[in-house]
C-alpha cells in the first residue's frame, strides 16, 4: 500500500461573498468572509504544524464553506457542523470521530471531505496531517487483505503518534473489500489508549456510493408526497441507511464491527442533485473561472445532463460531477 495520494475535488465552490455589513467591509480588500477567517486562522497557526486549537475561526470559517459552496445538501450540512463543533469544543472526547458520508456520485461527498480538511488543517488535503485513501488504488487485491490491514494500522498508527489531530479520509468504500476496515476497530473504540497511543482526538471519514438507492427513494417519496425536501430529517434516513450499508454486501461496511459496535458517530446522507442545484454548480464553476455568468449556457449545460427516474425525470444522474468538461465545450 503506498502513500496515500490527493485526490481532486468534486466542483459544487460558489465563490459568491456572504452578505451584510461584515461581508461588504470584506468586499473591500477582496475577501469573503470564509477566506478572511481562515486567513486569520493562518496568522495564529502554522503551516503543517499540528494545532489543537483555533476552533473559533475554523468553526465559523467551516460554516461558511458549507452554506456557500455546498448546494442541495441542508442535512449533510447541518450534521456535519453540528458533529465538528461538538467533537472540536469538547476538551477530552471519549473517542475519535467518525463520520460515514453515503450518497451517489456527484452530489458533494469528495467536496465536502475537502472542505473539512481545509479548515481543519491549513494546507487541506496537502498538509502532512490529513490522509487520503482511495479503495481501488491502496487496496486492490483481495488476497492481500491480511498485508493492507497490518500497513493501514501501522500507517494510522505513527500519523496519530505524530499528531493527536490528524484527519483519514477512505474514498470508494463501497470498492473496499469487506474486512479491511476493520483492523481500524480499535482505534475507533472508547479507549484511553491503544499501546501507548491515543485516538480520541483524531477524525475518520468514509466516503460510499453505498445506500444511494435508499437515500433516492426516501427523497422521491418526500417528492410525490408534495413535501419539500428540506422537509427530510436525519432520522428519516440514518436508520435504514446503517442497516442497508451494513447488509450490503458489496460496501466495505458488509457486517462491519464498526457498524456492529456503534462505533460510526453519524451516517449522513447526501441526496440526489435537481435541476436546479446543477444550475447553481454551473454558476459556481463559472466564477471558479473568472468567467460572467451567462444564463443562458449555465442553461444549456444543465439541460445536456440527463435525469431520473425516466417518466419524472427529477434528479442528475450524475449529479454535478460532469459539469466542469460538459462546461468546457460552451
Amino acid at each position: 500500500m503506498g502513500r496515500p495520494r490527493n485526490r481532486s475535488r468534486e466542483r459544487g465552490a460558489n465563490s459568491s461573498p456572504g452578505s451584510g455589513a461584515f461581508a461588504n467591509s470584506l468586499q473591500v480588500v477582496g475577501l469573503c468572509p470564509s477566506a478572511f477567517l481562515k486567513l486569520l486562522f493562518l496568522r495564529i497557526c502554522i503551516f503543517n504544524v499540528c494545532f489543537s486549537f483555533c476552533s473559533g475561526a475554523v468553526l465559523a470559517a467551516l460554516k461558511l464553506d458549507l452554506e456557500e459552496k455546498l448546494f442541495g445538501q441542508h442535512l449533510a450540512t447541518e450534521v456535519i457542523l453540528k458533529a465538528l463543533t461538538g467533537f472540536r469544543n469538547n476538551k477530552n472526547p471519549k473517542k475519535p470521530l467518525t463520520l460515514s458520508l453515503h450518497g451517489w456520485a456527484g452530489t458533494g461527498k469528495n467536496f465536502v471531505s475537502q472542505i473539512v480538511a481545509e479548515n481543519l488543517h491549513p494546507k487541506g488535503l496537502k498538509s502532512n496531517f490529513v490522509h487520503l485513501f482511495v479503495s481501488t488504488l491502496h487496496f486492490p487485491h483481495e488476497q492481500k487483505i491480511k498485508l493492507y490491514q497490518d500497513q493501514l494500522q501501522k500507517w494510522i498508527r505513527g500519523n496519530v503518534s505524530a499528531c493527536a489531530n490528524s484527519v483519514f479520509i477512505f474514498d470508494e468504500m463501497d470498492k473496499l473489500h469487506p474486512g479491511i476496515i476493520d483492523a481500524i476497530k480499535p482505534f475507533l473504540d472508547y479507549y484511553e489508549q491503544v499501546d501507548g497511543v491515543s485516538y480520541r482526538k483524531a477524525i475518520f471519514i468514509f466516503l460510499s456510493n453505498a445506500g444511494g438507492d435508499l437515500i433516492t427513494k426516501t427523497a422521491l417519496d418526500f417528492w410525490r408526497a408534495g413535501r419539500k425536501r428540506e422537509d427530510i430529517q436525519l432520522k428519516d434516513l440514518e436508520p435504514v441507511l446503517s442497516v442497508g450499508v451494513f447488509n450490503n454486501k458489496h460496501s466495505g461496511l458488509w457486517h462491519s464491527g464498526l457498524i456492529d459496535k456503534n462505533l460510526i458517530d453519524y451516517f449522513i446522507p447526501f441526496l440526489p442533485l435537481e435541476y436546479r442545484h446543477v444550475k447553481m454548480c454551473v454558476r459556481a464553476e463559472m466564477r471558479a473561472r473568472g468567467s460572467a455568468i451567462d444564463e443562458d449556457i449555465v442553461t444549456r449545460v444543465a439541460e445536456e445532463m440527463t435525469f431520473f427516474p425516466k417518466d419524472e425525470k427529477i434528479y442528475s444522474d450524475k449529479g454535478c460531477k460532469t459539469v466542469q468538461s460538459r462546461l468546457d465545450f460552451h
